[in-house]
């Protein structure tokens, strides 16, 4: 590889290797990206060969049949500073090219790019811009210029179309534009866009395929490939499915091919079952085909060792750059109930229900039983799809289709790791505001070895901070997720907390009211037994009533059967109780009927295409699950009412903090110090209170004049300094002789050090802010209250970047001793708002610069005249952090 980019030579020896990405176009498919190199020539010379001749006028503003060698090189031999080309990559070919050269020594530069005629359309403009924007500001650039035919409307409309703020002149013709390359707050959002359609597309193109091809289908019953074959045929896919055997004629009856590419007719998705060692070589028949997924259940790969793994990122390498996304390998499959399609490209033996619920779960074994867990209690399912290794298509993708998928109104997830847990906690949120996401964690303290090439370690700390920032339902098992699911996916959310408790037996009543009461529902009133004895028109009564009332958000029927009336009776008092109350229809109901679970047939209420639809009331085995599924939906209808808030950025000198970074980490500087805290701080505006080390008392003396009476005197400890530990602390020191005694005091503190005098700040309490730095994760800002007890107890709140107004508001009220701040017994309150913005500027800070590892604000004494660092200490180091930022890329 590093022979064919021609690293040996000239500036290849700079070759940017960070700059490869593969990028997912607007139609689903992917393609390669990488700067060009000499190697380069033969397929560039091929790619001006197929561009038509409108193309190449559009280009070179005149004909250019043919590219003079000397025009070759100067187009392949760049130094990736002053002049810069990537090429998309499909398969061998070069499908697009773009470019840009400074102009002199302006921080400018004259951008241009072209695309195969055949691949015009499909989003390779924008996504060439994007990465070429990102690769000038690392090269210290900051404009684009750009001269377009004025009849060249597709490509006026991909710079025009960016978000960035484009100034247009037109001449003779020729339309000169120029924009700032900065992102900007409209950039980002059209490139998020653009990043959702198109992934979702890729999934669109997995799940509702219009043919199926199996690549290794068997006539040997205990191998996999004849399992998706036959599960495939008897769910009765809509579409033809062609299996791919060299060895025989037919299997299962359907005429079988030699290779994909002996079928006929087009084929959309290709389930791979064949060893993984020959799996890379059925990659060109595929592109050649134009298969757009592929569905890998062969095992062997990295969940085999280091070898399997090499041969998976091979693998995905090779899928990407020629043009498909992979479920897998080691992956259960794919499911699609939709009567359009009814896909069974899996080897789970039976297709699911159709519902409104989308899952995704990463354990092929854990799959089967998770597809006959809700067949048996009733929740149908939009789509399923178990990623087995998930080497390539994950979660985050799921989320972005279930974003805009009409057929999907809950999402589940059973996930063991992360590969982009930053960008699935923008995705999670973004997705939560419209449809619940409910997910098990599992993998807390191990992670499954085929997950190991693509998982990124996560702090439980920080995968808390994550999931409830973005309204994610968390559950501890795949039990209580199909508690939640049942509840969600038929059931209106909650306007309130105020529930009604409505039995026939007062001990499951009163069960009911201590579970919700400990989940912190409100009881609107005492619960109501109607007594065992009671006929089914009083239970319905009963029911009805609570239904209707104003002071009621949600409703719990608990249920025992009278010993010699048929339950069925009561079932269907209850359904028509709750029909015949208007007021209920807003209102979630939750039953414990016969111990039941699932939704009875007596419960359910038909949609208008015959399955289960909203209204359909779950029931529990126990009058706990019932109450623990609601209480879990009323909190997260409480985050999704609440405001949400506004990403605010304060006021910096963030481009000065950014060359300071760059030049401290350049003179190998870690540890910043005192002077260097202080002006890093100051670029964003937190001013530490003023201070001076000193090394003998005629020195303290000097300072505390200096800074101006009162002063304190505070002291660390080597033995402690890692935890910035303060001793022989001496406060409201307002003359010389105060200080003179105050500092022989600290003297005689054992393995002292460090002696500060500071200017006095006045009294407040006192709080920490720091950044808790995940290697993986990225970093989450961190708040508490000061002291043993708040230390001991763990009493610190976390959020993860990047914070909302809202999430800032929320932190600094979170911990437990917060009430503190706001006047606890008659002390005057804090001001809060001075902590919001002190906490918005680290947080800021930490955004801003992922090369700041630690930095704690400690002491930081609140009170009601405002918000005082006295204390502050930084450190930096690289970040490993998997980015939620830059131009669009794969994992």
């Amino acid at each position: 590889m590093d022979e064919e980019r021609g690293e040996e030579t000239g500036p290849q020896q700079d070759y940017p290797r960070q700059w490869e990405a593969d990028v997912v176009l607007s139609d689903g498919g992917t393609v390669h990206l990488r700067p060009i190199v000499p190697a380069d020539k033969d397929k560039l010379i091929a790619f001006h060969g197929r561009l038509s001749d409108r193309t190449r006028y559009y280009r070179y503003f005149g004909p250019y049949p043919r590219m003079p060698e000397r025009d070759v090189r100067r187009f392949t031999q760049v130094d990736y500073v002053n002049r810069i080309a990537m090429v998309a990559l499909l398969g061998d070919d070069i499908v697009a090219v773009g470019r840009f050269d400074r102009l002199g020594e302006q921080k400018s530069a004259e951008v241009a790019f072209v695309v195969e005629d055949g691949h015009q359309g499909r989003g390779l403009g924008s996504i060439l811009l994007e990465h070429l924007a990102a690769s000038a500001q690392e090269r210290g650039l900051r404009r684009f210029v750009a001269e377009v035919l004025a009849e060249n409307s597709k490509m006026v409309r991909v710079f025009r179309d960016a978000g960035y703020q484009v100034s247009r002149a037109m001449e003779e013709g020729v339309v000169h534009l120029e924009f700032d390359i900065d992102p900007t707050e409209e950039s980002v959002a059209v490139a998020r866009a653009r990043e959702q359609a198109a992934e979702a597309r890729s999934v669109h193109n997995l799940l509702r395929p219009r043919s199926v091809a199996v690549i290794g289908a068997s006539t040997d019953h205990r191998k996999i490939g004849h399992a998706v074959l036959t599960n495939l045929l008897t769910a009765d896919f809509t579409g033809p499915v062609y299996p791919v055997n060299p060895e025989h004629r037919s299997v299962r009856g359907v005429r079988a091919y030699a290779s994909v590419l002996d079928i006929p007719d087009e084929v959309d998705l290709a389930v791979v079952a064949i060893p993984a060692a020959s799996v890379t070589e059925v990659l060109d028949d595929c592109l050649a085909k134009g298969v757009k997924a592929l569905v890998i259940v062969s095992s062997g790969f990295s969940e085999s060792g280091p070898a399997g793994r090499e041969v998976e990122r091979e693998m995905v390498r090779a899928a990407r750059v020629h043009g498909m996304r992979v479920v897998g390998p080691n992956a259960l499959g794919v499911v699609n109930p939709d009567p359009e399609f009814r896909l069974n490209a899996s080897l789970a033996p039976q297709l699911p229900g159709r519902g409104r619920t989308g899952f995704f779960c990463q354990s092929g074994a854990l799959g089967v039983a998770i597809l006959e867990t809700a067949t048996e209690r009733g929740l149908g399912l939009s789509t399923f799809v178990s990623a087995g290794n998930r080497a390539d298509l994950s979660g985050n993708d799921l989320l972005q289709y279930w974003q805009t998928d009409p057929a999907t109104d809950v999402v589940l997830l059973y996930l063991e790791s992360f590969g982009n847990p930053r960008k699935f906690g923008r995705l999670a949120r973004r997705l939560a505001l419209s449809k619940p996401v409910v997910v098990v964690k599992s993998g807390r303290n191990a992670v499954r070895a085929g997950l190991a090439a693509t998982t990124v370690e996560i702090d439980e700390t920080s995968v808390q901070a994550l999931f409830e920032q973005s309204g994610v339902i968390r559950v501890e098992s795949v039990a209580q997720m199909f508690d939640t699911a049942l509840l969600l996916a038929h059931q209106p959310l909650p306007q309130g907390d105020r529930v009604s408790i409505v039995g026939n037996s007062s001990a499951l009543g009163m069960i009911a009211a201590d579970v919700a009461q400990a989940q912190g529902l409100q009881l609107a009133h005492e619960p109501v037994d109607v007594g065992a004895a009671a006929e089914p028109e009083e239970f319905a009564a009963a029911v009805r009533d609570a239904a209707a009332r104003s002071d009621v958000d949600a409703l719990i029927t608990v249920f025992a059967p009278p010993v010699a009336v048929p339950g069925t009776a009561y079932a269907r008092a209850l359904r028509d109780a709750l029909q015949e109350a208007d007021a209920a229809r807003s209102k979630p109901v939750v039953t414990t009927f016969l111990a039941a679970e699932g939704v009875p047939d007596e419960l359910v209420v038909p949609g208008p295409d015959g399955i289960t639809g909203k209204g359909s009331v779950p029931s529990y085995p126990s009058p706990e699950r019932s109450v623990l599924a609601l209480a879990r939906v009323t909190r997260y209808a409480k985050w999704r009412a609440a405001p949400k808030g506004h990403f605010v950025r304060p006021d910096v000198a963030d481009e000065q903090a950014r060359s300071l970074v760059e030049q401290w980490l350049s003179e190998g500087v870690a540890e910043l110090g005192d002077e260097r805290t202080v002006r890093l701080l100051g670029c964003y505006g937190v001013e530490v209170v003023p201070f001076r080390k000193v090394a003998d008392v005629d020195a303290a003396l000097a300072a505390a004049e200096e800074l101006g009476y009162p002063v304190v005197l505070k002291s660390t400890s080597a033995k402690l300094r890692h935890r910035n530990d303060l001793v022989g602390v001496r406060l409201d020191l307002g003359n010389e002789d105060a200080v003179r005694t105050a500092y022989a005091d600290v003297q005689r503190v054992s393995g002292i050090d460090e002696v500060y005098v500071q200017r006095m700040a006045g009294r407040g309490t006192s709080c920490v802010i720091d950044l808790l730095d995940d290697p993986s994760f990225g970093t989450l800002v961190s708040f508490g209250l000061s002291g043993v007890a708040s230390e001991l107890l763990g009493d610190k709140a976390y959020r993860a970047l990047p914070l909302t107004d809202v999430d800032v508001a929320s932190l600094v009220r979170a911990p437990r001793a917060a009430p503190l701040l706001a006047g606890y017994r008659g002390v005057e309150p804090a001001d809060l708002s001075a902590l919001e913005d002190l906490v918005l500027r680290v947080a800021t800070l930490a955004e801003d610069l992922p090369e700041v590892r630690q930095l704690v604000l400690q002491p930081v004494l609140a009170s009601a005249s405002g918000a005082a660092v006295t204390g502050a200490r930084v450190s930096l180091g690289a970040s490993s952090a998997v980015p939620d930022t830059g131009p669009r890329r794969l994992r």
